[in-house]
Protein backbone atom coordinates (compact mmCIF):
# COMPACT_ATOMS: atom_id res chain seq x y z
CA UNK A 1 0.00 0.00 0.00
CA UNK A 2 1.26 3.54 -0.79
CA UNK A 3 1.75 5.66 2.17
CA UNK A 4 2.60 9.17 1.07
CA UNK A 5 2.68 11.34 -1.75
CA UNK A 6 5.45 10.50 -3.31
CA UNK A 7 4.00 6.63 -3.20
CA UNK A 8 6.26 5.35 -0.75
CA UNK A 9 6.06 1.90 0.09
CA UNK A 10 6.89 0.43 4.14
CA UNK A 11 10.32 -0.99 4.23
CA UNK A 12 9.46 -4.76 4.17
CA UNK A 13 8.13 -4.89 7.60
CA UNK A 14 4.63 -6.83 7.83
CA UNK A 15 1.98 -3.97 8.92
CA UNK A 16 -0.61 -6.56 11.06
CA UNK A 17 -3.56 -4.87 12.03
CA UNK A 18 -2.49 -4.79 15.72
CA UNK A 19 0.43 -2.71 14.69
CA UNK A 20 -1.65 -0.91 12.67
CA UNK A 21 -4.04 0.00 15.94
CA UNK A 22 -1.16 0.86 18.50
CA UNK A 23 0.06 3.57 16.02
CA UNK A 24 -3.24 5.02 14.17
CA UNK A 25 -5.81 4.05 17.64
CA UNK A 26 -3.19 4.19 20.84
CA UNK A 27 -1.58 7.33 19.44
CA UNK A 28 -4.44 9.17 18.50
CA UNK A 29 -5.99 7.90 21.84
CA UNK A 30 -3.36 9.90 23.69
CA UNK A 31 -3.02 12.94 21.76
CA UNK A 32 -7.04 13.31 21.87
CA UNK A 33 -7.06 12.71 25.67
CA UNK A 34 -4.79 15.44 25.81
CA UNK A 35 -7.10 17.65 23.79
CA UNK A 36 -10.32 16.78 25.20
CA UNK A 37 -9.04 16.76 28.71
CA UNK A 38 -9.47 20.94 28.14
CA UNK A 39 -13.03 20.52 26.97
CA UNK A 40 -14.20 18.90 30.41
CA UNK A 41 -12.09 21.47 32.14
CA UNK A 42 -13.97 24.08 30.50
CA UNK A 43 -16.92 23.05 30.97
CA UNK A 44 -16.81 22.37 35.10
CA UNK A 45 -13.58 24.16 36.16
CA UNK A 46 -12.47 26.73 33.73
CA UNK A 47 -15.19 29.20 34.13
CA UNK A 48 -14.02 29.76 37.82
CA UNK A 49 -10.59 29.40 37.71
CA UNK A 50 -9.36 31.69 34.40
CA UNK A 51 -12.53 33.86 34.42
CA UNK A 52 -14.10 34.66 37.66
CA UNK A 53 -14.60 37.96 37.22
CA UNK A 54 -17.85 37.31 35.58
CA UNK A 55 -21.34 35.49 36.00
CA UNK A 56 -20.82 31.64 36.18
CA UNK A 57 -22.83 31.04 33.00
CA UNK A 58 -20.99 33.66 31.17
CA UNK A 59 -18.06 32.56 32.37
CA UNK A 60 -18.74 29.30 30.70
CA UNK A 61 -19.25 30.63 27.61
CA UNK A 62 -15.92 32.46 27.89
CA UNK A 63 -14.31 29.21 28.97
CA UNK A 64 -15.59 27.65 25.37
CA UNK A 65 -14.68 30.18 23.35
CA UNK A 66 -11.09 29.97 24.57
CA UNK A 67 -11.49 26.07 23.91
CA UNK A 68 -13.10 27.02 20.41
CA UNK A 69 -9.38 28.66 19.97
CA UNK A 70 -7.63 25.43 19.13
CA UNK A 71 -9.90 24.93 16.38
CA UNK A 72 -8.85 28.03 14.44
CA UNK A 73 -5.21 26.39 14.80
CA UNK A 74 -6.72 22.87 13.53
CA UNK A 75 -6.58 24.07 9.76
CA UNK A 76 -2.88 24.99 9.73
CA UNK A 77 -1.47 22.07 11.42
CA UNK A 78 -3.64 20.00 8.87
CA UNK A 79 -2.23 21.64 5.87
CA UNK A 80 1.16 22.57 6.92
CA UNK A 81 1.76 18.87 8.66
CA UNK A 82 -0.18 17.66 5.48
CA UNK A 83 1.38 18.99 3.12
CA UNK A 84 5.11 17.54 4.85
CA UNK A 85 3.08 14.05 5.33
CA UNK A 86 2.60 14.29 1.95
CA UNK A 87 6.03 14.83 0.75
CA UNK A 88 8.59 13.45 3.07
CA UNK A 89 6.45 10.49 4.71
CA UNK A 90 3.67 9.76 7.53
CA UNK A 91 6.03 8.96 10.31
CA UNK A 92 8.11 11.80 10.94
CA UNK A 93 4.80 14.29 11.13
CA UNK A 94 3.27 11.72 13.47
CA UNK A 95 5.99 11.84 16.19
CA UNK A 96 6.38 15.58 15.68
CA UNK A 97 2.24 15.90 16.46
CA UNK A 98 2.30 13.30 19.13
CA UNK A 99 5.36 15.54 21.21
CA UNK A 100 3.68 18.89 20.13
CA UNK A 101 0.43 18.11 22.10
CA UNK A 102 2.17 16.40 25.08
CA UNK A 103 4.33 19.58 25.63
CA UNK A 104 1.68 22.18 25.68
CA UNK A 105 -0.76 19.82 27.53
CA UNK A 106 1.86 19.32 30.18
CA UNK A 107 2.31 23.54 30.11
CA UNK A 108 -1.48 23.74 30.63
CA UNK A 109 -1.22 21.83 34.16
CA UNK A 110 0.84 24.21 35.58
CA UNK A 111 -0.34 27.19 34.40
CA UNK A 112 -1.18 29.70 37.31
CA UNK A 113 -4.55 30.90 37.62
CA UNK A 114 -6.53 34.01 37.31
CA UNK A 115 -5.70 34.86 41.18
CA UNK A 116 -2.42 34.47 40.48
CA UNK A 117 -1.08 36.31 37.54
CA UNK A 118 -4.25 38.06 36.31
CA UNK A 119 -5.34 38.61 32.44
CA UNK A 120 -1.98 36.57 31.52
CA UNK A 121 -3.21 33.61 33.01
CA UNK A 122 -6.34 33.13 30.33
CA UNK A 123 -4.24 34.53 27.76
CA UNK A 124 -1.52 31.66 28.03
CA UNK A 125 -4.63 29.42 28.42
CA UNK A 126 -5.72 30.29 24.88
CA UNK A 127 -1.82 30.35 23.35
CA UNK A 128 -1.56 27.00 24.77
CA UNK A 129 -5.15 25.83 23.57
CA UNK A 130 -3.40 27.01 19.69
CA UNK A 131 -0.22 25.29 19.86
CA UNK A 132 -2.78 21.82 21.24
CA UNK A 133 -5.17 22.48 18.10
CA UNK A 134 -2.01 22.84 15.28
CA UNK A 135 -0.76 19.38 16.77
CA UNK A 136 -4.46 17.73 16.59
CA UNK A 137 -4.99 19.09 12.96
CA UNK A 138 -2.21 17.16 11.25
CA UNK A 139 -2.35 14.18 13.84
CA UNK A 140 -6.06 13.13 12.19
CA UNK A 141 -5.33 12.53 8.85
CA UNK A 142 -1.85 10.77 9.23
CA UNK A 143 -3.29 8.67 11.70
CA UNK A 144 -6.27 7.72 9.87
CA UNK A 145 -4.49 7.19 6.71
CA UNK A 146 -2.00 5.15 8.24
CA UNK A 147 -4.85 2.41 8.75
CA UNK A 148 -6.68 3.03 5.59
CA UNK A 149 -3.04 2.83 3.11
CA UNK A 150 -1.84 -0.25 4.73
CA UNK A 151 -5.49 -1.94 5.26
CA UNK A 152 -6.69 -5.31 3.41
CA UNK A 153 -8.59 -4.32 0.21
CA UNK A 154 -12.39 -5.36 1.57
CA UNK A 155 -10.99 -4.15 5.18
CA UNK A 156 -10.63 -0.57 4.54
CA UNK A 157 -13.29 1.24 6.51
CA UNK A 158 -12.70 -0.93 9.67
CA UNK A 159 -8.85 0.06 9.72
CA UNK A 160 -9.51 3.42 9.07
CA UNK A 161 -11.77 3.33 12.25
CA UNK A 162 -8.64 2.71 14.23
CA UNK A 163 -8.90 6.73 14.74
CA UNK A 164 -12.21 6.71 15.55
CA UNK A 165 -11.47 4.10 17.82
CA UNK A 166 -8.40 6.21 19.63
CA UNK A 167 -10.47 9.19 19.69
CA UNK A 168 -12.87 7.26 21.77
CA UNK A 169 -10.25 5.61 23.92
CA UNK A 170 -9.40 8.92 24.56
CA UNK A 171 -12.08 10.23 25.52
CA UNK A 172 -13.06 7.34 28.13
CA UNK A 173 -8.90 7.81 29.59
CA UNK A 174 -9.93 11.52 29.97
CA UNK A 175 -13.63 10.80 31.27
CA UNK A 176 -12.24 8.15 33.54
CA UNK A 177 -9.12 9.79 34.84
CA UNK A 178 -11.46 13.29 35.42
CA UNK A 179 -14.12 10.93 37.25
CA UNK A 180 -11.70 9.51 39.35
CA UNK A 181 -9.69 12.91 39.84
CA UNK A 182 -13.25 14.45 41.28
CA UNK A 183 -14.57 11.64 43.22
CA UNK A 184 -11.51 11.08 45.45
CA UNK A 185 -11.02 15.27 45.57
CA UNK A 186 -14.71 15.09 47.00
CA UNK A 187 -16.03 16.68 43.47
CA UNK A 188 -13.82 19.54 43.96
CA UNK A 189 -11.55 20.23 40.64
CA UNK A 190 -11.26 23.72 41.37
CA UNK A 191 -8.12 24.37 43.81
CA UNK A 192 -5.69 21.28 42.61
CA UNK A 193 -6.96 18.62 40.99
CA UNK A 194 -7.81 19.71 37.70
CA UNK A 195 -4.62 19.96 37.14
CA UNK A 196 -3.84 16.28 37.33
CA UNK A 197 -5.25 14.89 34.41
CA UNK A 198 -2.91 17.26 32.38
CA UNK A 199 0.39 16.28 34.01
CA UNK A 200 -1.07 12.58 33.36
CA UNK A 201 -1.76 13.45 29.78
CA UNK A 202 2.09 14.82 29.25
CA UNK A 203 3.57 11.35 30.72
CA UNK A 204 1.29 9.47 28.83
CA UNK A 205 2.25 11.08 25.08
CA UNK A 206 5.65 8.56 26.05
CA UNK A 207 3.66 5.51 25.25
CA UNK A 208 2.61 6.53 21.88
CA UNK A 209 6.04 8.15 20.98
CA UNK A 210 6.91 4.17 21.63
CA UNK A 211 4.86 3.11 18.74
CA UNK A 212 5.41 5.49 16.06
CA UNK A 213 8.90 5.49 16.72
CA UNK A 214 8.70 2.19 15.96
CA UNK A 215 6.75 2.48 12.86
CA UNK A 216 7.87 0.90 9.94
CA UNK A 217 9.96 3.27 7.59
CA UNK A 218 9.15 4.42 4.57
CA UNK A 219 10.87 4.56 0.83
CA UNK A 220 9.99 7.50 -1.16
CA UNK A 221 9.78 6.60 -4.99
CA UNK A 222 9.31 9.05 -7.39
CA UNK A 223 6.41 10.73 -8.45
CA UNK A 224 5.25 11.61 -12.34
CA UNK A 225 4.92 15.18 -10.69
CA UNK A 226 7.77 15.88 -8.37
CA UNK A 227 7.42 19.89 -8.38
CA UNK A 228 3.67 19.83 -7.81
CA UNK A 229 2.58 21.28 -4.23
CA UNK A 230 -0.15 19.09 -3.15
CA UNK A 231 -2.17 21.53 -1.46
CA UNK A 232 -2.31 23.70 -4.46
CA UNK A 233 -3.07 20.64 -6.46
CA UNK A 234 -5.98 20.02 -4.11
CA UNK A 235 -8.17 23.01 -4.77
CA UNK A 236 -6.99 23.00 -8.72
CA UNK A 237 -8.18 19.67 -8.82
CA UNK A 238 -10.54 18.47 -6.28
CA UNK A 239 -12.55 21.72 -4.81
CA UNK A 240 -15.93 20.03 -4.84
CA UNK A 241 -14.70 17.37 -2.96
CA UNK A 242 -12.55 19.37 -0.35
CA UNK A 243 -16.05 21.25 0.28
CA UNK A 244 -18.35 18.42 0.70
CA UNK A 245 -15.26 16.53 3.02
CA UNK A 246 -16.17 20.03 5.33
CA UNK A 247 -18.89 19.60 5.06
CA UNK A 248 -19.53 16.18 6.59
CA UNK A 249 -17.13 17.38 8.59
CA UNK A 250 -18.68 20.25 10.22
CA UNK A 251 -21.82 17.97 10.70
CA UNK A 252 -19.63 15.60 12.53
CA UNK A 253 -17.79 17.96 14.93
CA UNK A 254 -20.89 19.86 16.08
CA UNK A 255 -22.72 16.94 16.77
CA UNK A 256 -19.69 15.04 18.21
CA UNK A 257 -18.47 18.05 20.42
CA UNK A 258 -21.76 18.99 21.66
CA UNK A 259 -21.40 15.42 22.84
CA UNK A 260 -18.26 16.01 24.22
CA UNK A 261 -18.48 19.01 26.01
CA UNK A 262 -22.07 21.17 26.14
CA UNK A 263 -23.32 17.30 27.73
CA UNK A 264 -21.14 17.73 30.37
CA UNK A 265 -21.88 21.39 31.42
CA UNK A 266 -25.30 20.84 30.52
CA UNK A 267 -26.01 18.35 33.43
CA UNK A 268 -23.73 20.27 35.45
CA UNK A 269 -26.66 23.23 35.22
CA UNK A 270 -29.20 21.40 35.69
CA UNK A 271 -28.65 20.10 39.22
CA UNK A 272 -25.83 16.42 38.37
CA UNK A 273 -22.54 17.27 40.46
CA UNK A 274 -19.48 17.12 38.90
CA UNK A 275 -18.94 12.92 39.39
CA UNK A 276 -22.36 12.48 38.05
CA UNK A 277 -21.94 13.85 34.65
CA UNK A 278 -18.41 12.28 34.04
CA UNK A 279 -20.49 9.10 34.48
CA UNK A 280 -22.88 9.63 31.54
CA UNK A 281 -19.22 10.83 30.02
CA UNK A 282 -18.14 7.72 30.41
CA UNK A 283 -21.08 5.48 29.42
CA UNK A 284 -20.92 8.09 25.68
CA UNK A 285 -16.82 6.83 25.66
CA UNK A 286 -17.26 3.75 25.98
CA UNK A 287 -20.19 2.58 23.58
CA UNK A 288 -18.51 4.81 21.45
CA UNK A 289 -15.42 3.31 21.29
CA UNK A 290 -17.59 -0.20 20.12
CA UNK A 291 -19.92 1.30 17.49
CA UNK A 292 -17.24 3.69 15.52
CA UNK A 293 -15.78 0.39 14.31
CA UNK A 294 -19.09 -1.58 13.83
CA UNK A 295 -20.43 0.53 11.81
CA UNK A 296 -16.60 1.17 9.66
CA UNK A 297 -17.38 -2.66 9.03
CA UNK A 298 -20.65 -1.92 7.88
CA UNK A 299 -19.73 0.48 5.84
CA UNK A 300 -17.45 -2.34 3.83
CA UNK A 301 -20.14 -4.02 3.51
CA UNK A 302 -23.03 -1.78 2.68
CA UNK A 303 -21.18 1.61 1.66
CA UNK A 304 -19.54 4.31 3.51
CA UNK A 305 -22.58 6.92 2.24
CA UNK A 306 -25.36 4.92 3.52
CA UNK A 307 -23.81 4.26 7.05
CA UNK A 308 -23.49 8.20 7.22
CA UNK A 309 -27.51 8.72 5.86
CA UNK A 310 -28.17 6.20 8.46
CA UNK A 311 -25.98 8.01 11.35
CA UNK A 312 -27.14 11.62 10.69
CA UNK A 313 -31.01 11.04 10.56
CA UNK A 314 -30.45 8.67 13.86
CA UNK A 315 -28.91 11.88 15.53
CA UNK A 316 -31.26 14.46 14.45
CA UNK A 317 -34.37 12.28 15.73
CA UNK A 318 -32.30 11.09 18.90
CA UNK A 319 -31.44 14.63 20.16
CA UNK A 320 -35.06 15.54 20.91
CA UNK A 321 -35.22 12.71 23.34
CA UNK A 322 -32.15 13.13 24.76
CA UNK A 323 -32.99 16.40 26.79
CA UNK A 324 -36.16 15.26 28.35
CA UNK A 325 -33.80 11.75 29.28
CA UNK A 326 -31.33 13.82 31.60
CA UNK A 327 -34.35 15.86 32.91
CA UNK A 328 -35.77 13.63 34.53
CA UNK A 329 -32.06 13.85 37.04
CA UNK A 330 -32.02 10.08 36.95
CA UNK A 331 -28.48 9.51 37.11
CA UNK A 332 -29.63 5.99 35.44
CA UNK A 333 -31.79 7.37 33.03
CA UNK A 334 -28.74 10.09 32.00
CA UNK A 335 -26.47 7.19 31.57
CA UNK A 336 -28.48 5.32 29.15
CA UNK A 337 -28.96 8.78 27.30
CA UNK A 338 -25.44 9.63 27.07
CA UNK A 339 -25.08 5.85 25.93
CA UNK A 340 -27.48 6.10 23.34
CA UNK A 341 -25.54 8.98 21.99
CA UNK A 342 -22.41 7.25 21.89
CA UNK A 343 -23.90 4.50 20.10
CA UNK A 344 -25.44 7.04 17.21
CA UNK A 345 -22.26 9.21 17.10
CA UNK A 346 -20.14 6.20 16.15
CA UNK A 347 -22.23 5.30 13.18
CA UNK A 348 -20.95 8.36 11.01
CA UNK A 349 -17.32 8.48 13.32
CA UNK A 350 -16.85 4.95 11.98
CA UNK A 351 -16.41 5.90 8.65
CA UNK A 352 -14.97 9.10 8.40
CA UNK A 353 -12.09 8.76 8.15
CA UNK A 354 -12.04 6.25 4.95
CA UNK A 355 -15.10 8.34 3.34
CA UNK A 356 -12.54 11.59 3.36
CA UNK A 357 -9.45 9.88 2.63
CA UNK A 358 -10.47 7.48 -0.20
CA UNK A 359 -12.26 10.58 -2.06
CA UNK A 360 -8.53 11.66 -3.11
CA UNK A 361 -5.80 10.38 -4.62
CA UNK A 362 -2.52 8.99 -2.69
CA UNK A 363 0.05 11.94 -3.74
CA UNK A 364 -2.23 14.42 -1.96
CA UNK A 365 -4.50 12.39 0.27
CA UNK A 366 -2.68 13.77 3.55
CA UNK A 367 -3.37 17.36 2.69
CA UNK A 368 -6.73 17.41 1.20
CA UNK A 369 -8.65 15.33 3.88
CA UNK A 370 -6.96 17.11 6.71
CA UNK A 371 -7.40 20.46 4.93
CA UNK A 372 -11.15 19.52 4.45
CA UNK A 373 -12.11 17.45 7.80
CA UNK A 374 -9.48 20.25 10.03
CA UNK A 375 -11.62 23.49 8.43
CA UNK A 376 -15.08 21.54 9.21
CA UNK A 377 -13.39 20.71 12.63
CA UNK A 378 -12.88 24.43 13.26
CA UNK A 379 -16.21 25.81 11.58
CA UNK A 380 -18.38 23.17 13.46
CA UNK A 381 -16.25 21.64 16.72
CA UNK A 382 -15.02 25.02 17.73
CA UNK A 383 -18.20 26.55 17.77
CA UNK A 384 -20.55 23.78 19.24
CA UNK A 385 -20.41 24.23 22.42
CA UNK A 386 -20.43 28.39 22.36
CA UNK A 387 -23.34 27.95 20.11
CA UNK A 388 -25.40 25.79 22.27
CA UNK A 389 -25.03 27.57 25.27
CA UNK A 390 -25.93 30.67 23.97
CA UNK A 391 -28.95 29.47 22.72
CA UNK A 392 -29.39 27.69 26.31
CA UNK A 393 -28.90 31.42 27.44
CA UNK A 394 -30.98 33.08 25.24
CA UNK A 395 -34.32 30.66 24.80
CA UNK A 396 -34.35 29.14 28.41
CA UNK A 397 -35.21 26.31 26.52
CA UNK A 398 -32.60 22.49 25.65
CA UNK A 399 -35.03 22.52 22.29
CA UNK A 400 -33.30 25.11 20.81
CA UNK A 401 -30.10 22.95 21.17
CA UNK A 402 -31.66 20.00 19.20
CA UNK A 403 -33.05 21.79 16.73
CA UNK A 404 -29.32 23.23 16.11
CA UNK A 405 -27.90 19.72 15.86
CA UNK A 406 -30.72 18.72 13.64
CA UNK A 407 -30.09 20.78 11.29
CA UNK A 408 -25.83 20.46 11.57
CA UNK A 409 -27.30 16.54 10.81
CA UNK A 410 -28.75 17.92 7.43
CA UNK A 411 -26.06 19.31 6.35
CA UNK A 412 -23.94 15.73 7.05
CA UNK A 413 -26.45 14.13 5.11
CA UNK A 414 -26.42 16.17 1.89
CA UNK A 415 -22.83 16.23 1.69
CA UNK A 416 -22.28 12.41 1.94
CA UNK A 417 -24.75 11.93 -0.34
CA UNK A 418 -22.76 14.29 -2.56
CA UNK A 419 -19.17 12.28 -2.10
CA UNK A 420 -18.60 9.12 -4.15
CA UNK A 421 -19.09 5.52 -2.99
CA UNK A 422 -15.64 4.45 -2.66
CA UNK A 423 -16.20 0.96 -1.04
CA UNK A 424 -16.31 -1.47 -3.83
CA UNK A 425 -13.06 0.80 -5.25
CA UNK A 426 -9.61 -1.20 -5.34
CA UNK A 427 -6.78 1.48 -3.96
CA UNK A 428 -5.77 1.56 -7.42
CA UNK A 429 -8.99 2.60 -8.77
CA UNK A 430 -8.85 5.42 -6.22
CA UNK A 431 -5.58 6.70 -6.89
CA UNK A 432 -6.72 7.37 -10.54
CA UNK A 433 -9.75 9.08 -10.02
Amino acid sequence: MHTTGQEPETSGTKVTATKTFLVSGIGTALEYYDFLIYGLAAGLVFNVLFFPDVDPVVGTLYAFAAFGTGFLARPLGGIIVGHFGDRIGRRPMLVLTLITMGFSTLAIGFLPTYDTIGVWAPVLLVLFRLIQGFAAGGEWGGAALFGIENAPQHRRGLWGSFTSMGIGLGTLLGVGVFAATSAIAGGDLVEFAWRVPFWLGGALILIGLIARLNMPKEEAVATAKPDTIPFVEMFRTRPKQILLVLGVSYGYNTIAYIGFTFFLSYLASIGYDSTQALLGQLSYSAVLILSAPLFALLSDVIGRKKVMVIGGVAMAVFLFAYFPMVGTLSIVMATIAFGIAGLITGITQGPIPTLSGEQFPARLRYSAMSAGYQVGAALGGGTASFIATWLLVVTDNPLSVAVYGASVMLVLVLCSLGLRETSHLSTEEINAG
